[in-house]
């Protein structure tokens, strides 16, 4: 809900801080008082157009920060969270700079972000409900989310979106496999002839690294091999390995006379001899196996250079060409098969196909279900609200195929007629703007245990009537803010002495500026209020009798 709305250098508001309660909010006060402009300082806010217009003449910017309190599971704070906002609370402020120059800037808890950002968190906190507004129930793209609610039905729509992308998925793998498959039937010969060539080389990964060793290994084979003679001559012909025992022999004689002092070095001398043995060993067998090699180095070159020509030929690197040669073997295998993948794939295909089907049914039943109950609910409330000629009917058009979708197969809005033997329409464009917002009253009224805002504000749904009508436009208001946190401005005494708070707009000259002020009122200054609504300028005693008597009315 709304917690509180500071408003700074707004048209005619130089500084306002408001603290709003729950329940039912009212603002009263004489026309051109600046009622209006506090909706378009909340929607500035929400996200809404900001106009240079709208800062105070002399000012260098416009400033409007409302606070919200947000319940544990409230659905803004997943869309925060998917937005970067991290450790969001139990209350969130939205705040928006409007320079002269018709600049704006917004910020989410004291942080930049887009007007984009604002506006859809905005319009999930509070829905505005003007004569000429355009979003809300009057898209009927929301109208369709709004009867699965009121139903509801969420599980089988849930379902329905779910069963739609497998449908969706085992199509696009169908037709992905028969794409390959007809492709592959108009290149088999070139990929017959490819595997074939491919499996004539057998390349192995890796193998072009080998290769280039033992290429490079074979062009310095004489130096090799001149390298490893010279060795052995140096270890065995000249003798290391037999001075290396000598010298151990000669140290051993004298080593019960040296103590300990030549122990370390007669070990070291055994190590010696080992290790140099050792390596001895390794270099005879180096000259084996480079005598043993019998690969010549034109061999080698040879399958080298054939392994890089085939590589450029696919178009591949060399060590990819064993995966070039099993994908191909693939293609042939899908074409080899007589379609068989194709056709468990088909099958695959249908069986969702079924499966979406059923749960789009399933919806449907239940769609016109509640489609049916809330008609009647509505029409139930259009009689007191001075809309008895009226009809609301909750249509369901069945769509093509090729129209169907995640939210299952009929396309749902809500019509109306305002009198009888008229045809019936969208409601933005058949009810008028009194109607129009009485049409709204009744349907929040119905739909409210199933609406996700918070807070709705209605500017004058009273417009046009009084009386009768203005007192189940009231009584209708109170039921409603009993679910929700409920702003109306009105002109009627009857709506304004429902309200759990009073808030009254004036404007008075101030030096040369006319500004705007707002007060939230007593019980004494209610009354006067309500009395000056009843009687005009002049209040009278007879006019304050009606007012006591109206808000006993509500008491009682």
């Amino acid at each position: 809900m709304l917690l509180n709305l500071a408003i700074r250098d707004v048209v005619l508001i130089d500084r306002l801080d408001l603290a709003f309660r729950d329940g039912l909010c009212v603002l009263t006060g004489e026309t051109g008082a600046g009622k209006s402009i506090l909706l378009d300082a909340l929607g500035l806010a929400l996200g809404m157009r900001a106009e240079s217009g709208l800062v105070r003449a002399g000012a260098a910017q416009a400033v409007a920060t409302a606070e919200f309190a947000l319940g544990p599971d409230h659905p803004v704070k997943a869309l925060l969270g998917e937005a970067g906002f991290d450790d969001v609370g139990e209350r969130l402020v939205l705040r928006r700079v409007v320079g002269a120059d018709g600049r704006s800037r917004a910020f989410i808890d004291d942080q930049p972000a887009s007007v984009g950002l604002l506006s859809r968190i905005g319009e999930r906190l509070v829905e505005i409900h003007g004569q000429f507004e355009q979003h809300g129930l009057l898209d009927q793209s929301t109208h369709r989310d709004t009867l699965d609610a009121y139903g509801g039905h969420r599980r089988e729509a849930s379902e329905v979106g779910e069963a739609w992308r497998r449908w969706r998925e085992a199509m696009a793998r169908h037709a992905e496999a028969e794409a390959r498959l007809l492709a592959a039937r108009g290149e088999e010969a070139m990929l017959r002839h490819a595997r074939d060539e491919i499996a004539a080389l057998a390349p192995k990964p890796g193998e072009v690294t080998q290769l280039a060793e033992e290429r490079a290994l074979r062009m310095n084979r004489e130096r090799i091999a001149e390298a490893l003679d010279a060795t052995l001559n140096a270890l065995q012909g000249e003798g290391a390995e037999r001075a290396l025992n000598t010298a151990g022999r000669q140290l051993e004689r004298i080593r019960d006379k040296a103590g300990q002092r030549l122990d370390a070095a007669i070990a070291a001398l055994e190590r010696a001899a080992i290790e140099t043995r050792e390596a001895s060993a390794l270099v005879e067998r180096a000259a084996r196996e480079l005598d043993r090699d019998s690969a010549s180095l034109e061999a080698i070159e040879e399958r080298l250079f054939a392994l890089r020509a085939l590589a450029r030929k696919h178009g591949v690197g060399v060590d990819a060409l064993a995966d070039l040669g099993a994908d191909i073997t693939a293609k042939l295998a899908l074409i080899e098969d007589g379609g068989d993948t194709i056709l468990r794939l088909k099958r695959d295909e249908n069986e969702a196909r079924e499966k979406y089907l059923y749960w789009a049914e399933a919806v449907a039943v239940e769609r016109k279900r509640a489609a049916k109950r809330l008609d009647q609910a509505v029409m139930r409330e259009l009689p007191p609200l001075k809309l008895e000629a009226a009809r609301f009917a909750t249509v369901l058009t069945p769509l093509d195929e090729a129209d169907w979708g995640p939210s299952g197969r009929e396309r749902v809005h809500f019509e109306v007629a305002t009198n009888k033997g008229a045809p019936a329409g969208p409601l933005a464009k058949i009810a008028s703007g009194g109607e129009l917002s009485r049409f709204m009253l009744a349907l929040k009224l119905v739909l409210s245990k199933a609406m996700p805002v918070p807070t709705i504000v209605f500017d004058e749904v009273d417009s046009g009537v009084g009386g009768a009508t203005a007192a189940a436009v009231g009584e209708r208001l109170r039921r409603l803010a009993s679910d929700m946190q409920i702003l109306v401005v009105t002109h009627s005494p009857q709506v304004a002495a429902v309200g759990g708070s009073h808030w009254r707009v004036t404007k008075a000259s101030k030096g040369k500026d006319t500004i705007t002020t707002v007060e939230l009122l007593g019980p004494q200054e209610r009354r006067e209020e309500i009395a000056r609504m009843l009687a005009g300028s002049t209040v009278t005693p007879a006019a304050r009798a009606a007012a006591d008597s109206l808000m006993a009315g509500v008491r009682a």
